[in-house]
């Protein structure tokens, strides 16, 4: 892998995100549109927001993330700037590396707002140390850029892209111990949880937002993302190809 050529294809994918001024708007406007509905739903039950509160974060960093690349990673194969890159000596874990740097910064940013919102503005409980969800949230942000990435290679346009969300978002929702602790589920049900990210990412920040555990105590969450990413990104060096 070449670092030059993958921070290179990074910087220019951060320049042109920049530019995209409406993109920019809505990276902060619909994460803190939809946050502010479910705290005005809430604000009579604080007690079940504050449940609530690190699975809303988890899943919301999760959506807009996944939205945010695999829309933006589509566009880049739309326009053709894929296949330009692909012509050229960058190899194809170069690219994706690159476009993984690129996208990582805006949506880690996404993320912050979205935690920073949670925290302060709709003032849920909060036993934790903040560095330490932000720590836990970059993984959770790394894996879901990988995700939209390799979702996006599948997809030949936006609307396909959002058809994933129901496919692979929704049962995440269900299967995660957000409503219905994972012990508690038909075991083939349990089987399914065992490979799905929302699930450590909620068993992560629940424990460090509402237990006051700290990131040792979360080391499996943590590793269980990490290698959930890897893979991820792998396939999507597999799978990767022009329009």
């Amino acid at each position: 892998m070449s670092l030059d050529r993958t921070l290179a294809i990074a910087q220019r994918l951060v320049r042109q995100i920049r530019r995209d001024r409406r993109t920019m708007a809505l990276m902060v406007v619909a994460p803190v549109v939809v946050l502010t509905l479910i705290g005005l739903s809430f604000a009579e039950r604080s007690q079940v927001l504050d449940f609530i509160a690190p699975a809303v974060l988890a899943t919301f960093s999760l959506l807009f993330v996944f939205l945010l690349t695999g829309i933006g990673f589509l566009r880049e194969r739309a326009s053709g700037t894929l296949d330009r890159l692909l012509a050229t000596p960058v190899g194809r874990f170069d690219l994706l590396v690159g476009y993984l740097l690129g996208f990582l910064g805006f949506a880690a940013l996404q993320a912050l707002i979205i935690l920073l919102y949670t925290v302060y503005v709709l003032n849920v409980t909060f036993r934790g140390n903040l560095w330490e969800v932000i720590l836990f949230l970059l993984v959770l942000t790394a894996t879901s850029v990988n995700l939209g990435i390799f979702v996006s290679t599948f997809a030949h346009n936006e609307f396909q892209v959002m058809q994933f969300i129901p496919l692979l978002l929704a049962p995440q929702i269900f299967l995660s111990g957000i409503f219905l602790r994972v012990g508690e589920m038909p075991g083939y049900l349990q089987a399914i949880a065992t490979v799905l990210p929302l699930r450590y990412a909620v068993d992560g920040l629940r424990a460090l937002m509402l237990e006051g555990a700290h990131l040792p105590d979360v080391a499996r969450e943590l590793a269980i993302l990490v290698g959930i990413g890897v893979v991820v990104l792998g396939l999507a060096s597999l799978t990767v190809r022009r329009v």
